[in-house]
């Protein structure tokens, strides 16, 4: 049997940049595979590659058992599907953005995780979130409300500062993988 693989948990908050770290990541390292997310946002907003769907059928997918994790923030539902899981127990690493909250979760779900929690100065996230042009000032303000939320103390984890050029963080990212991996193995 296959040496189990590990959920690298990309955790921060709105605008810090996790989408363009994870994909800079996988560009980086071919062998770790990206989750794509099913949220219930529209598909137009543009930002990462995920499968939109209605809130009704988010409903019926979680229902199903399509998703391992699943959670909601900032009025949307977001879903990990199994096969995230199923990859990571045949020993592959997956990459996902997810939400701090949904760790304690993805811990006993996965085989091992990791939590990669990503930071910014408040401006920086200002700036972003505005940039992106998804949200009203009003919502830009309380998702900056929520922006220094703790990573759980019991999942295994690593910050990264985002406010630089993403190569300086994509080296940081890299450099605390291969030390989590030398400490695993």
């Amino acid at each position: 049997m296959a040496q189990p693989g590990r959920l690298i948990a990309v955790v921060g908050p709105s605008g810090v940049g996790k989408d363009s770290l994870i994909d800079a990541l996988v560009a980086a390292q071919p062998a770790l595979v990206r989750v794509r997310r099913v949220i219930t946002r529209p598909r137009d907003l543009g930002g990462e590659d995920y499968c939109a769907v209605s809130s009704a059928e988010f409903a019926s997918m979680a229902a199903a058992g399509a998703f391992c994790l699943c959670w909601g923030a900032h009025d949307l539902r977001y879903g990990i599907p199994t096969s995230a899981v199923a990859a990571a127990r045949d020993g592959t690493s997956v990459i996902a953005n997810l939400s701090r909250g949904a760790l304690a979760e993805a811990k006993a779900v996965f085989p091992a995780v990791l939590a990669l929690n990503v930071t910014a100065a408040p401006e920086t996230l200002a700036r972003r979130l505005a940039a992106r042009g998804r949200e009203t000032p009003e919502a830009i303000a309380r998702r900056l409300a929520r922006s220094g939320a703790p990573v759980p103390g019991n999942v295994p984890g690593v910050t990264i500062n985002n406010d630089g050029p993403l190569q300086e963080t994509v080296r940081a990212a890299l450099a605390a993988l291969s030390l989590a991996d030398a400490e695993q193995g």
